[in-house]
This record gives C-alpha cells, structure tokens and sequence, in this order.
C-alpha cells in the first residue's frame, strides 16, 4: 500500500488548523490536503504554510471530505477534524490495519482540555466505541481510497455523514478501534454539558435511525 493521505475539512479554522496538520505530518502522513469551505480567516495561508495541499470549494463538510479524497494520492485515507491530533505512529498503524483485512476503522478519543466531565465523557465514547466498533469523524475515520470511492464516499448530508459512513462500512466487512488514542477539543461538551451533549447525540442518532431530515437534525445539534 501506498503512503496515507490525511483529509481536514476546514472552514474558519485559523487558530487550530495549524496544530492539525503539524500532527498529521508528524504520524507519518505523506500529505496533508486541507478542503476549505470558504474560510474568511487566515485558514487557508497558514495551512498553505505548514506544507498542506489546499482544496477550495463549496462549504459542507461532507462534500469537503468527498473532494479532498478524489484528490488524494495515497491508497490509504484519514479524515481528521481541524479540531483533533493524530496520535505518533497513525499512518503505519492505519497502514497495517488495513493491510490485514480492515475494511474502516478509527482511533479511541481523549480530550485535549485536563476536565473531569470530558474524562467521564471521553470513557463513554470509548466504551460505546468498544461494543460498536462505529467511529464517529472526531475520531480520525479511515479507510482504502478505491474502497471509500467505490461506494460513493461520503453521503452529502448536513449532519450524520460520518455515522452513516460507518455503519455502512460495518455491514461491508471488518471494522477496527485502534488502541492510539486521537486528542480532540471538548469545547462543546464544555460549552453545553456532559449530560446535555450526550442526550442530544443520542436524540439524534434515534432521529436518524427513524429517517428524520438531516437539515433538521442539524438544527437540533447547533441549539
């Protein structure tokens, strides 16, 4: 297999995107493709910056992530929030997992903020994790770039994308958590609560599951 390819979607972005792609680079990526959405801020000079190859287009971040991967050269792919780290090591970790018959998988979570809620939080989705084996996107998402375009990469929905990918995935073969553990901001369960954030994932995972409109359960996140 070919090097790793590290996919960020990014809109307004500025004050973490550099650390992200510092990261990437740093866990053995062999390039590093920054979708922009329209940032209006300083996104797109500092990831030029730090050695990222930049895709510009139109906002949504599915759509983001799916240019991004045609655009990828490497035969494996990560997508990594703007927001998250990779931990030393990912790209040969991907690599080899992929390499024994992983069909997708991700990484297990921390919290880059020292608070006990997001230690409660981060042990809940890393237990949920365990029993699913269903990473979400703020747990860099992986998977081989011909199997991820063969079956239509990411759906181009306002909410659920990475979801969806997953268990779509699941049902298609082998799906893998890696033990490393990816750093991700908890400013929204900090900003919102632990139990409230929590209630409103699962309010909308059920949602999803029943067929609800993603515009509306994308409403239902930002309150």
């Amino acid at each position: 297999m070919s090097p790793v390819s590290v996919v960020i979607p990014a809109l307004d972005e500025a004050a973490r995107i550099g650390a992200a792609i510092d990261s990437a680079f740093a866990a053995g990526a062999a390039e590093v493709i920054v979708a922009d959405g329209g940032s209006s801020d300083a996104t797109v000079a500092i990831a030029r910056d730090r050695g990222a190859r930049i895709i510009e287009g139109e906002r949504m971040r599915s759509r983001q992530m799916n240019r991004g991967a045609e655009s990828a050269n490497g035969d494996a792919l990560i997508f990594l929030h703007a927001d998250t780290l990779l931990p030393p090591g990912a790209a040969d970790a991907v690599t080899r997992s992929l390499n024994s018959g992983i069909v997708f998988g991700g990484f297990r979570l921390a919290f880059r903020e020292d608070a006990w809620r997001l230690r409660v939080a981060a042990f809940m989705i890393n237990a949920r994790n365990a029993i699913t084996r269903c990473p979400w996107g703020d747990q860099a998402q992986f998977i081989r770039r011909d199997v991820f375009l063969a079956a239509g990469g990411f759906r181009e929905i306002a909410i659920m994308e990475d979801y969806e990918l997953a268990i779509r995935m699941k049902r298609r073969g082998r799906t893998v958590v890696l033990p490393q553990k990816v750093q991700t901001s908890g400013r929204r369960f900090l900003e919102k609560g632990v139990l409230r954030t929590a209630a409103i994932n699962w309010r909308i995972i059920v949602a999803w599951r029943r067929g609800a409109d993603p515009e509306k359960l994308a409403q239902i996140y930002r309150v």
